[in-house]
C-alpha cells in the first residue's frame, strides 16, 4: 500500500496542507523526543527519586501536548472524523491519510512582546497537537474533503473500493 496525502481544497473557509509520511514520522520522533527530556526534567527535579517514571512521563506529556478530541461516524460510503483543534489555522495543521491511519499534528505558536519604560515584558507560548489513529476501514485519500471551522476539524474520507468478487472459470488445457 502507497502513501496518500490526504487533503483536498474544502467548500468553506480553510483547508489543511499537505505532508509527507516522512514528515509525520519526524514528527513523532520529535515529540518522543521533547516528552523524554521534560519527564527527565520532572525526575530530576523531584530529587531522582525511582518509581514515578510512568507518572513524570504523562505530566511531561500534558504540559507538551493539548488533547485532540475526536468524533467519528461510520457509514456505507465514507468516514467522518470531527477534530477539536481550537486556536489552530489551517497553515499551522499537517494531515495524513494512510490505508487506515489518520494523523492530524500541528504546531501553534504566539509571541507577545510590550515596553513600558525601562520594563520589557515578553511571552511566548507554544501549542501542538500529535494524533494519529486506526480508523474503522481504508479510505481513499485522493478524494477526502477538510474544513476547519471556529477550531473545529471536519474531514470527509470517502471509503476506499473494496475487491469485488469474481468466479474465475478455469481453462482446459489443451
Amino acid at each position: 500500500m502507497t502513501a496518500q496525502t490526504a487533503v483536498q481544497p474544502a467548500r468553506t473557509s480553510a483547508v489543511a496542507k499537505q505532508t509527507e509520511a516522512e514528515n509525520v514520522f519526524d514528527r513523532f520522533q520529535q515529540a518522543y523526543d521533547s516528552i523524554a527530556k521534560r519527564a527527565f526534567e520532572i525526575f530530576d527535579n523531584n530529587g531522582r527519586w525511582f518509581g514515578n517514571d510512568l507518572s513524570d512521563w504523562l505530566q511531561a506529556e500534558s504540559e507538551i501536548f493539548h488533547p485532540v478530541h475526536l468524533e467519528i461516524a461510520d457509514t456505507d460510503e465514507a468516514l467522518t472524523v470531527r477534530a477539536e483543534v481550537p486556536g489552530f489555522t489551517a497553515k499551522e495543521l499537517d494531515i495524513h491519510v494512510e490505508g487506515n491511519r489518520l494523523t492530524i499534528a500541528g504546531k501553534h505558536e504566539s509571541k507577545e512582546e510590550s515596553t513600558k519604560g525601562k520594563t520589557i515584558y515578553s511571552e511566548r507560548c507554544a501549542k501542538e497537537i500529535l494524533r494519529s489513529v486506526e480508523l474503522p476501514s481504508d479510505v481513499d485519500g485522493t478524494r477526502v474533503n477538510a474544513t476547519l471551522k471556529d477550531g473545529v476539524l471536519n474531514l470527509e474520507l470517502p471509503k476506499a473500493p473494496h475487491a469485488k468478487s469474481v468466479k474465475i472459470e478455469p481453462k482446459a488445457a489443451t
